[in-house]
């Protein structure tokens, strides 16, 4: 079993709050932890500094496109971003947590 985290980011804590317990209903996730960050980026030729939620989000490396799709639906952002980690490697107990909650 292959594990991964994936990064996306919302516009304000309503939005992450609720992509983060539709994902987690869906038992697409395990966990999806939400931090408040400043992003500084280049968004049609202009730089861009926003207060946003980054979420972090654990889950089965299998679930990756089907929780792609989902945030790609359910997203305000035109380009939402979207990063796949891989879990090399991680507490036995905890990734099996993992793949007991997810679908």
């Amino acid at each position: 079993m292959s594990y991964c985290l994936i990064i996306t980011t919302c516009k304000d804590e309503q939005e992450a709050t609720i992509l983060a317990s539709s994902i987690l209903e869906l038992k697409l996730a395990a966990c999806v932890q939400l931090s408040h960050i400043s992003s500084l980026y280049t968004w049609q030729n202009k730089l861009v500094n926003d207060n946003e939620v980054k979420l972090s989000i654990k889950t089965k490396k299998s679930l990756y496109k089907k929780l792609k799709e989902y945030i790609l639906q359910n997203h305000s952002y035109d380009t939402p971003e979207i990063i796949m980690i891989n879990i090399n490697k991680g507490s036995k107990k905890y990734l099996n947590w993992i793949k007991e909650v997810t679908i």
